[in-house]
């Protein structure tokens, strides 16, 4: 008599190569959660240069922005894209260029590759562009664009060159109903902005006291649709002294501002976008995640998570948290967040600077971890504690005061070793590190892929300080890259296949000048 088997096929049983193909299709943020389903299927993904790459370039933010266009093959784009990461791993730079500047910059931003410079002798805002202008003399030309503004009311600038936008905050006269005037602006043009809905905005309107009001620190974003501002130690309309922190969509007539109100009490420091809708709020106590969402075609800000930092050894406090920027180009992509802190005590006069770093999607994540504990966070609710987000998710860097800058490109983050300024005083040069969280990079390392003479795996360490009675964990490993050069510079940005430097020359900050430094790693 005939018999009839039950077989039973998994999906990995199928060929390999049909088992690719199907991979081939999914997005790319899919990919990445296959590849936490089992070790078989990791292992498959990580088996396809092809499937690496395309989460290497959509979702590790690695790709040079000088690419070529859509019809070069694959294959070409890869070659590109390896021969780039061999220079980062290398420290090794394929060109530098430097051009002098006839001024020196204060109070400057840098974003995607430009620098903004207020100069209120000359009521206006420059923006320095460096390029190259020949190869072959490794100069490099200063394309400026300016923007007029009123020095006696100026109190701070935002811009994003790929938004062609630069904000300008100016403070009222006292006595008004709102504290500063908020103008969106053309950064090629100097004229409003096309696509704002309104060429200018009252901030805190009717929310001041008119004659109290005179905050000593304010701090501004742009993400994307949206700007923040936040305002430490400002008096609401009543007299009560508090933090503001107001956000617009400044693209829509329809979506109205919004508006945040902390008590001091809290130690509000900082504030930083994450995505179009959530941003972080930095206490000294804790991050507040925040969703911000339109109900009725009104901006609304709500609270969705907090999380506490390590403890601290008595009488330490965290003095003031702030954010590395993240930039708007790479808003779709995951991306590494810097997260500083300055830490103080009554009974020294040195401070503690510690900077760790975290995903942007873990932080995203721990929404749903938060609300799965505590249900919906309230301003009363509980903070989730440390040991259960954030030694298994960060890394922690201890850092000398003066080199306290760590800046981020996707998972690569650069920054130079040692004090600018020696205990004698002189300035000294520095070299550049490099550290590279590319998880599929790590992999390749450990699997002995990647040439180990220039650079070091780094996992497992955390900074041995006394100052932290929680443990700071061993989370994200990476691969550290020391360069032999050394630079004379106070200040750098990162973009995908550049450093830029703001160089020194000179033996002391007193009698110094400055010059543009551009290092390619292509």
């Amino acid at each position: 008599m005939n018999q009839v088997h039950n077989i039973t096929i998994t999906f990995m049983d199928f060929p390999a190569e049909l088992l690719l193909h199907i991979l081939g299709h999914l997005d790319v943020y899919d990919l990445v959660r296959a590849r936490k389903i089992c070790s078989d299927l990791r292992q498959l993904i990580d088996s396809s240069s092809e499937l690496q790459y395309l989460i290497d370039v959509r979702y590790f933010n690695a790709i040079p922005p000088s690419l070529p266009g859509c019809d070069i093959a694959v294959a070409t784009r890869r070659q590109l894209l390896q021969k780039s990461e061999t220079a980062w791993q290398r420290a090794e730079y394929s060109q530098k260029n430097s051009t002098t500047m006839s001024y020196s910059p204060d109070n400057y931003r840098w974003s995607c590759g430009i620098l903004g410079i207020p100069a209120k002798s000359l009521q206006q805002l420059k923006f320095v562009q460096p390029s190259l202008s020949d190869g072959d003399t490794h100069t490099i030309d200063l394309r400026q664009r300016i923007c007029k503004i009123d020095s006696t009311a100026f109190e701070g600038y935002s811009f994003s060159p790929t938004q062609d936008l630069v904000v300008i905050l100016s403070r009222t006269t006292r006595g008004e109903s709102h504290a500063y005037d908020v103008t969106f602006r053309s950064l090629s043009e100097d004229k409003p902005h096309p696509d704002a809905a309104s060429p200018l905005v009252k901030a805190l309107d009717n929310q001041i006291h008119p004659q109290l009001f005179d905050s000593p620190y304010t701090q501004t974003m742009i993400f994307g649709d949206y700007y923040g501002l936040f305002c430490k130690y400002a008096h609401k309309a009543d007299g009560e002294l508090v933090d503001f922190l107001q956000i617009w969509n400044w693209k829509s007539k329809e979506a109205s501002q919004c508006l945040q109100i902390f008590d001091v009490d809290r130690g509000t420091t900082n504030f930083s976008f994450l995505t179009n809708d959530r941003f972080l709020v930095a206490s000294a106590t804790e991050l507040m995640l925040f969703s911000l969402e339109t109900i009725d075609s009104v901006n609304a800000i709500r609270l969705v998570g907090k999380f506490s930092f390590p403890a601290l050894r008595d009488p330490f406090i965290f003095h003031y948290i702030t954010f590395s920027p993240i930039p708007f180009h790479a808003s779709t992509h995951n991306q590494l967040i810097a997260i500083n802190m300055c830490m103080s005590a009554p009974t020294t006069t040195k401070s503690p600077y510690f900077t760790f770093y975290i995903e942007r999607n873990t932080l995203l994540e721990l929404e749903s971890t938060y609300i799965s504990r505590y249900g919906e966070a309230s301003q009363d609710s509980p903070s989730l504690p440390w040991s259960a987000w954030g030694s298994k998710n960060t890394r922690f860097f201890e850092n000398a005061n003066s080199s306290c800058t760590h800046r981020i490109f996707g998972f690569r983050s650069a920054d130079l070793i040692g004090d600018l300024v020696s205990r004698d005083g002189v300035l000294q040069s520095r070299p550049l590190r490099i550290r590279d969280f590319n998880p599929h990079r790590v992999t390749d390392f450990k699997a002995g892929n990647i040439a180990t003479l220039h650079q070091r795996l780094v996992e497992g360490e955390s900074p041995n300080s006394t100052l932290f009675l929680d443990p700071l964990g061993p989370g994200l490993p990476y691969i550290e890259t020391i360069s032999q050069e050394k630079f004379l510079a106070n200040d750098m940005t990162v973009e995908a296949n550049r450093i830029t430097l703001l160089s020194l020359k000179g033996s002391s900050m007193h009698n110094v000048s400055q010059s543009i430094e551009m290092l390619d790693f292509e």
